[in-house]
């Protein structure tokens, strides 16, 4: 097959949506099919058929900094699909109408299979009115699709309540023999004096890197000399975050790498012997949580909103309210205290992760384009 993937922002930022379709699109390329990338100001020269077909401009939106990409001629779209005569176009969704939206509409004139994933669940009112909006703008444009999938439970809800579309649920997927061999290297835990706590994540306020410091504050004073914390990641809360550590006198026990890039990632998960993420909410699934097992961190724990949920069960011993400042440190406290809970949780999640494997995930994919 020739597979089109449609993404209406860039392949230069390491997001969730440009984590899916590299990780799929690597997948179908090593299984000889022919696999290219429609998106819009991508200037990386590491990929093989990457077209930018757009110019893009910056919105915020469900807590993130986006790109969008400004109105293309259809004529030039038209004139490269009908050149490329793709098989499948694969449009990540919801999308904008004045890219992925015309994309699909000139490629249902040439009789490719035209299918979706839902990839998002709004966080707040704003957004879920805003994409209920999007919703209606697209619905004479969803009709063009052959068929939908979303990436866990709560996006299939979303794409059910928000637009009105039933869809096949196929998880996100990681490549968990290849992060487990980056990991390796990590796993020598049992070899330290001091328990490390990590998190990576982007530095706003949905990603809960506040909500964990103040919980680490709340820890009893006596764990500080056997923990490590590392905050990994950068954003618009750094100096917050930075100020709070500070405030709580925690900088003999927090440190701040900053960018973790995609290289050192499999490592700075699989040194963690706990790996936190205590997202607020707004998340459809929870890349880095499977990241974070593949790579083998010791547990894994989230936010307890419903795409975390998906993906690390309903165990709650892995599940945090970040707001309960409270239960959070309790939680944390059991974890860095318990090397048999940390064993215990690691076993169970080195087998769920298998779930998400590319292998797994992939021939769900292929099997979904031929309907």
């Amino acid at each position: 097959m020739k597979v089109a993937f449609v993404l209406d922002d860039s392949l230069d930022r390491p997001d969730g949506v440009q984590q899916y379709v590299l990780t799929i699109g690597g997948y179908l390329a090593r299984k000889g099919h022919e696999v290219h990338f429609l998106c819009s100001g991508t200037t990386r020269t590491d990929l093989q058929n990457v077209h930018s077909l757009a110019r893009n401009a910056g919105v915020s939106f469900n807590g993130n900094t986006l790109r969008i990409p400004l109105p293309t001629s259809r004529r030039r779209l038209g004139e490269f699909l009908r050149r490329e005569r793709f098989d499948v176009i694969h449009v990540q969704t919801p999308h904008s109408p004045l890219f992925a939206g015309r994309v699909v509409r000139e490629a249902r004139r040439l009789n490719a299979t035209i299918v979706g994933t839902f990839l998002i669940m709004p966080s707040g009112a704003l957004s879920r009115l805003g994409t209920r909006m999007l919703g209606r703008a697209l619905r004479r444009n969803l009709r063009l699709f052959d068929r939908f999938c979303a990436i866990s439970p709560p996006a299939v809800e979303f794409a059910r309540t928000a637009f009105g579309i039933e869809c096949e649920m196929i998880p996100a997927a990681v490549d968990v023999t290849g992060i487990a061999a980056a990991g390796a290297l990590g796993r020598n835990r049992g070899d330290r004096d001091r328990v490390i706590v990590a998190f990576l994540g982007r530095m706003v306020e949905r990603k809960g890197a506040l909500e964990l410091v103040e919980a680490l504050a709340r820890m009893p004073f006596g764990l500080r000399p056997r923990m490590e914390v590392r905050l990994a990641g950068r954003g618009p809360l750094t100096d917050e975050v930075r100020r709070r550590i500070e405030e709580h006198h925690l900088g003999d026990v927090v440190t701040m790498p900053g960018f973790v890039s995609e290289e050192d990632k499999p490592r700075f998960l699989a040194e963690a012997d706990v790996a936190v993420f205590p997202a607020t909410g707004g998340e459809s699934f929870g890349i880095v949580l499977a990241e974070a097992m593949a790579a083998g961190a010791g547990a894994v724990i989230g936010g307890d909103n419903p795409g975390y949920r998906s993906v690390l069960g309903d165990d709650p011993d892995t599940l945090v309210d970040p707001g309960d400042v409270e239960a959070f440190a309790g939680l944390l406290t059991r974890l860095v205290t318990t090397p048999d809970l940390r064993e215990r949780i690691h076993a169970e999640q080195g087998e769920r992760v298998r779930r998400f494997d590319i292998e797994v995930v992939g021939a769900e994919i292929e099997a979904f384009y031929r309907g």
